[in-house]
């Protein structure tokens, strides 16, 4: 028997509709340069090539699990439509698709040669 219990009321994610994530700018991304966040120990400070006429900012929380050498000219999946924020005083203008393995952070990215800005479909 099913639960009868709405997907909000269990903490479940609601479904989007096809329109709403049509609405989410995915793109292929190359990490340029990336240092630690000065005012904090869990954030790293990555320019992101995304196709632009210069690189994105953006401030990640993956400190624990990568050193910005590792990330120079890693292959990585970026949002690249959401609001700009600041994380510790830093601005942020995207975000990195991530997923949590057995050991650590995982990122993802694009396994082959393509163009950063190139949009996921």
């Amino acid at each position: 028997m099913s639960d009868p219990t709405p997907a909000a009321a269990s903490g479940a994610p609601q479904p989007l509709t096809i329109e709403e994530f049509q609405r989410v700018d995915l793109r292929a991304g190359r990490v340029v340069a990336a240092a630690p966040h000065e005012k904090a120990d869990r954030l790293l400070v990555l320019q992101v090539d995304i196709g632009e006429a210069t690189p994105r900012q953006i401030v990640s929380g993956i400190r624990a699990d990568w050193t910005p050498e590792a990330l120079i000219g890693r292959s990585v999946i970026v949002i690249a439509n959401l609001q700009p924020a600041l994380l510790r005083g830093v601005e942020s203008s995207g975000m990195l698709l991530a997923v949590r393995g057995p050991e650590k952070v995982l990122l993802l990215g694009v396994d082959g040669n393509v163009l950063p800005g190139t949009r996921v479909t």
